[in-house]
């Protein structure tokens, strides 16, 4: 396999959006016309409850760990698996299936982190219950705890160039997240 099959292979996975699907087969519910109009995971939850909610996390969570299996699969090196996951990443945030307005992709980075290192779970999972007194916020604590993976991955003695790539596909992540951030800095002064 090419790294650029790769890539488009992961874009494309990226694309196929859960909360579509999930919402059009149990709430017979175009999800990008309810709510805030976002095909995510939360988007989905307030629309059509918890079981939408949790079928559209580990829906785009897989996608995430699927991309990174089948660079396992393929033998690649460990920054070409990351960028596979950034992919399919920007896939789910511009799918070009659904004219370019995607999710935000925290359960496919959630889902390819979990698939390339199991430990980081226990990052994100201590990360978060350590922040969110802190900052009384889903949003930060979750996001906080992303940008506890790279610190950890210097811990797990992993690659530099893995590690560097770790804390870009954070980076893309809070950049996606730029507005909420915004809007809720904002609503706290």
């Amino acid at each position: 396999m090419t790294i650029f099959s790769y890539f488009l292979i992961s874009y494309f996975l990226g694309t196929l959006m859960a909360g579509y699907f999930v919402v059009k087969f149990l709430g017979k519910k175009d999800i990008r016309v309810e709510g805030s109009g976002n095909v995510g995971a939360r988007n989905a939850g307030r629309i059509h409850g918890r079981v939408s909610f949790v079928l559209t996390f580990l829906g785009d969570a897989l996608k995430g760990a699927v991309v990174i299996l089948i660079g396992e699969y393929f033998k690649l090196s460990p920054e070409f698996i990351l960028g596979g996951l950034g992919f399919a990443i920007i896939g789910h945030v511009k799918p070009i299936t659904l004219k370019f307005k995607g999710g935000m992709g925290i359960s496919t980075f959630i889902g390819g982190m979990l698939a390339f290192e199991p430990l980081t779970a226990l990052v994100i999972i201590f990360g978060f219950l350590i922040l969110y007194p802190f900052l009384k916020s889903f949003t930060f604590a979750g996001l906080g705890s992303f940008v506890l993976i790279p610190i950890s991955f210097y811990y797990f003695d992993i690659q530099p160039l893995v590690l560097l790539i770790t804390g870009l596909l954070v980076m893309i992540i809070i950049f996606i997240h730029r507005e909420d951030i915004l809007d809720r800095l904002d609503k706290r002064r």
